[in-house]
């Protein structure tokens, strides 16, 4: 055997070593147009937040490959380039190809190699409809206030039967019926959970029939946990009320009347909600990354610095999923920010739109929340204080 070959089959074994040490690995690879220097970037789309895997700087040509370990179930991926994102799944090993061209690559590109990705696309783009036409609505203004929402809840009810019949309840053990039962929209003002799992009994039904699935395939699954635990809580919180016995976990009862909330804040440190006994807080849960929210910060500054000396705290819970934007916006904020890690307060305070807010006396109790007030925020603070 020559050098050359030696050298060949040294290279080739090398490899083989390389691409065992590292386990199984699906490839996502494609072409993407009129992208030259951009950064591409293979982001993971977790129950923790996103997670960047990879990233690449486009050459003229626009082809592109990653190669990332497989996952044990089902799970999501996305590709972005600035705020232009492409989400898919994947199952196992698979290979997907994308073709797409920059200045349109959200909603006008084609995928090959995933059945569940194909069907992604379709709902991805109808939610990009409904949300521009929601949107269309609220700057409608030849419309009274009211029509407006008549029309929007109009627009959302067909939405969503359409997502039942052809995506929830016809495949609910695809990857893709999960993505279409967890979505959410937003319009001017807020980001709304389309599917609400926690006090709307048809929609409870969605997720029951996804859990029920998931869990017949995927049981050890962190997501199949998740969508279980949440159908589970939806079933007890909308049974009809001669039928539904309410139990509280001895964890969450504290001498207060409000249920705690302990999470980390920028540094890592935990906050908890009870030991602010004594002032009057505002619990606010709220999207750093939503349309108006640097408006909504500076009236939430303008709050905080008339009343912090009478007494006035705000705990803030941010459930942006991108947790370095999260820490960039609050880095500057002097009220507690924290960041939800599992959704448990969101559950708990039964939160299905943001923002929202509850305000608290002084003495740990839960007054009223957002929907409540009838005059003006700072009136309800100034009752408190």
């Amino acid at each position: 055997m020559n050098k050359t070959n030696i050298t060949a089959l040294i290279s080739a074994l090398t490899l083989a070593f390389t691409a065992c040490e590292r386990g199984p690995q699906f490839h996502v690879e494609g072409t993407i147009s009129e992208a030259a220097d951009s950064m591409l970037y293979l982001e993971a789309m977790t129950l923790d937040g996103i997670q960047r895997i990879d990233s690449t700087r486009m050459k003229a040509d626009g082809r592109f490959s990653f190669s990332a370990a497989a996952p044990a179930n089902p799970e999501f991926y996305a590709l972005r380039i600035g705020s232009r994102r492409i989400n898919f799944s994947i199952d196992s090993t698979e290979t997907v190809s994308f073709t797409a061209s920059l200045p349109t690559m959200a909603t006008e590109y084609t995928v090959e190699g995933s059945y569940n990705s194909q069907k992604i696309k379709e709902i991805a783009l109808q939610q990009m409809r409904l949300q521009s036409q929601m949107i269309a609505l609220e700057r409608n203004k030849s419309m009274y206030p009211g029509d407006v929402v008549d029309s929007i809840n109009a627009l959302i009810t067909a939405y969503k039967e359409r997502m039942k019949t052809d995506y929830i309840y016809n495949e609910p053990m695809q990857a893709y019926a999960y993505y279409a039962v967890c979505q959410s929209v937003s319009d001017l003002d807020n980001i709304y959970q389309l599917f609400n799992p926690l006090t709307n009994r048809d929609d409870v039904k969605c997720y029951a029939a996804v859990a029920t699935a998931w869990d017949g395939l995927y049981p050890d699954a962190d997501r199949t946990k998740q969508i279980c635990n949440m159908a589970i809580r939806g079933m007890s919180n909308t049974q009809p009320a001669t039928e539904r016995v309410v139990t509280i976990a001895d964890s969450l009862i504290t001498e207060t009347t409000i249920i705690d909330v302990s999470l980390p804040d920028i540094n890592g440190n935990i906050h908890n909600l009870s030991s602010l006994k004594g002032k009057v807080v505002m619990l606010d849960f709220t999207l750093y990354g939503a349309e108006r929210s640097a408006e909504r910060t500076r009236l939430m500054r303008d709050l905080y610095d008339k009343y912090k000396d009478k007494g006035f705290e705000i705990y803030q819970v941010s459930l942006d999923d991108d947790t370095h934007f999260w820490k960039f916006s609050c880095e500057n904020l002097p009220w507690i920010c924290v960041h939800e890690t599992n959704g448990d307060a969101v559950r708990d305070y039964r939160v299905d739109a943001l923002p929202a807010f509850f305000l608290i006396d002084r003495s740990n109790s839960l007054v009223m929340r957002n929907t409540m007030i009838t005059t003006s925020l700072e009136d309800e603070i100034l009752k408190l204080l």
